[in-house]
Order: C-alpha cells, then sequence, then structure tokens
C-alpha cells in the first residue's frame, strides 16, 4: 500500500533529479561540441552508475530505510536518467537521414548505461571487501 512517505520521497527525489538532469544536461551540451545528444549520454550513464552503485550499497546495508531506497532510485534517478529523450533523440537522428549518429547514439546508450551499471555495482563490492 502507498503511503504518504513514499509518495513525497518519489516526489522530492523526482524534483531534485530533474534539476539534476537539465543542470548536467546544459551544462554537457554547452561545453561539448556534438553531432551526438551526449547531455542525454551523460545523464544516462551517470545515472547507471549510480543505480549500480546503489543497489551493491543496499545489498550490503539491508537495514536502509525504503524511504531512502525509494528517493534515490524512484525519484533522484527515476528522474535523472531520460530514456524516453534517448528515445526521441534517436527517432528524429533516423528521420532525418543521420543513420551513423542514431545507431551510435542508441549502441552507447544502450551498451554504455549497462556497462556503467555493472561498474558501480562491482566497484562497491570489490571496495567493501
Amino acid at each position: 500500500m502507498m503511503n504518504i512517505l513514499t509518495l513525497l520521497a518519489v516526489a522530492s527525489g523526482g524534483a531534485l533529479g530533474a534539476t539534476l538532469r537539465l543542470l548536467i544536461n546544459g551544462t554537457v551540451n554547452k561545453y561539448i561540441p556534438h553531432t551526438l545528444p551526449f547531455g542525454t549520454l551523460a545523464v544516462n550513464l551517470l545515472g547507471s552508475l549510480l543505480i549500480g552503485i546503489l543497489f551493491a550499497y543496499f545489498h550490503l546495508n539491508s537495514t536502509l530505510s525504503p524511504h531512502l531506497k525509494t528517493f534515490l532510485i524512484t525519484g533522484l534517478l527515476g528522474a535523472l536518467t531520460t530514456y524516453s529523450t534517448f528515445a526521441i533523440e534517436s527517432f528524429f537522428l533516423l528521420e532525418s537521414g543521420h543513420y551513423t549518429q542514431a545507431f551510435a547514439n542508441m549502441a552507447l546508450n544502450l551498451f554504455g548505461t549497462i556497462f556503467f551499471a555493472g561498474l558501480g555495482y562491482i566497484t562497491i563490492l570489490h571496495f567493501t571487501k
């Protein structure tokens, strides 16, 4: 059953994650010349690294508050990562005939996020032994 603390955890984490996404995406796109949407890639890679780290940390610390977990995973990281933005940017690249950039964007986001999630998870487990 959903309670008010869970809703507040998701809402506050989501506000923070969305704000971070805006700041990171804007900063990356401002300072890195690109033909690919590197701002979206940056938040997706960062979010994937963080989810790996957090899940490893949660694995090692099972007594943490479920509200903290919800705040961080569903709220913060749910709003930080931008899969829907990645999808529409890839579609627009395909639609405009930029096939090389579209497939590079898709591959980097797909494989990069999986790699970073695993990297975060394995790093935390490795350094806590």
